[in-house]
């Protein structure tokens, strides 16, 4: 309880700080923030290669392995489609309309500036062919299913010294991970205060586009009730407290918030699963991995809500089997998206470019994707705790029926 009521206070100050205005003061928080974040990024991948070779090397490909990756699939899979499906309902109900063909043109050239890359390179690129390329990169995708690959490999080999010293070996640096984990964060409070402050200094500058609202409005409420309605629902349909577990995982799902990235975000999260929700060890190294690679709650329903809404102001007609359709669609996009800097832009980007759409629309939403982003990652991390704590619970119950 101490160290959310400082995380609070940080949060507080620092929206003060960002308020205020004042130039040296922003660039101070700025850089202080992305130093929070570059080291954040610097422990994430080899938390989860370390983890998930220790964790496949142990467990094995037997019966316990399975059902835990299969109750993890399951429970990502549900959150994923009850994202997109809320989002398709608050789209149909707000029905946000068409923009003015003088606004669209405005977004031509932001949509220049963006990099573009189609989804079939995204699917290559995961596929690696050098084994140095991945870490380099920080193809988070890569690396699990390298990580998954060498710890399957480990856990086949005969009991001999030469394996027991690897895992010692891998074990021991996964210590050391997890202590510098530990040392940040102790010093995050100054992190989130720096978030803070940077976040007020952005909105007070004017980031945020009215001519979108209605647009917006249906991105951001689908995430909340998605935040505070869903993912509740799901942890009481398995005897878990909501409450309970948010106030656990606030940690996690704070730093989600500012850091944009949930792979940045991960150490926090295992952190706070392991020592203050109480998750099992050989389930939370195991889950959680996974579930920053795959578990998009926010990502489904932004690539939903944004192709309908680009695909309507192109002429398409929204009916229910087109809504279908693209619930479908993206939900195996926000599947297969992790790994990819801003994944969810570049993938409806993508998507619509194949469909002749009016891609122009996604340059004016440019403005206030970094706003949206924030939110959906803070979901993102959230829906994975929910996974994690739910799973934890299935097997504990599991093993006491047996």
């Amino acid at each position: 309880m101490k160290q959310t009521l400082i995380w609070i206070g940080a949060l507080i100050v620092g929206a003060l700080l960002g308020l205020w205005g004042l130039h040296p003061l922003d660039q101070f928080m700025e850089f202080v923030a992305t130093v929070y974040t570059r080291l954040f990024q610097l422990l994430a991948i080899p938390t989860i290669v370390l983890t998930v070779i220790t964790t496949m090397a142990g467990m094995g490909t037997g019966r316990n392995s399975a059902r835990l990756f299969r109750r993890t699939l399951i429970y990502t899979l549900l959150t994923t489609f009850s994202a997109a499906a809320v989002g398709a309902l608050l789209y149909v109900l707000i029905a946000p309309e068409n923009l003015p063909a003088e606004i669209i043109g405005r977004g031509d050239e932001a949509v220049a500036e963006v990099s573009h890359q189609s989804f079939y390179s995204h699917i290559l690129s995961v596929i690696p062919n050098n084994i140095i390329r991945p870490l380099l990169e920080g193809n988070v995708l890569s690396l699990l299913l390298l990580a998954f690959a060498v710890g399957i490999a480990l856990s086949k080999l005969p009991e001999t010294e030469s394996k027991a010293v690897v895992m010692k070996g891998l074990q021991g640096l996964q210590d050391i991970l997890f202590q510098l984990i530990r040392w940040l964060i102790w010093t995050l409070p100054l992190g989130i205060m720096a978030f803070s402050a940077q976040l007020l200094a952005q909105v007070s500058a004017g980031v945020a586009a009215d001519s979108l609202g209605l647009y917006v409005l249906v991105v951001l409420g689908g995430n909340v009730i998605q935040f505070f309605v869903v993912l509740p629902l799901f942890l009481l349909s398995r005897g878990l407290h909501p409450l309970h577990v948010l106030r656990q995982m606030m940690p996690a799902v704070l730093m989600a918030l500012f850091t944009k990235s949930s792979a940045a975000t991960l150490p926090v999260t295992m952190d706070s699963a392991e020592q203050r929700l109480g998750v099992r060890k050989s389930v939370a190294r195991f889950v959680l991995p996974i579930c920053t690679t795959i578990n998009m709650n926010g990502c489904a329903a932004f690539i939903l809500v944004t192709s309908l809404f680009v695909m309507q102001n192109g002429g398409v007609a929204i009916t229910l089997p087109t809504i279908l359709l693209w619930m479908v669609v993206s939900v195996v996009s926000a599947v297969g998206n992790a790994g990819v800097p801003m994944g969810c832009f570049f993938l409806t980007l993508s998507l619509m470019s194949g469909m002749g759409a009016p891609v122009a629309i996604l340059g004016l939403i440019l403005p206030v994707y970094a706003i949206i982003d924030m939110v959906e990652t803070a979901e993102n991390v959230w829906s994975d705790s929910c996974v994690c704590a739910m799973t934890d619970r299935d097997l504990a119950e599991s093993v006491a029926d047996s």
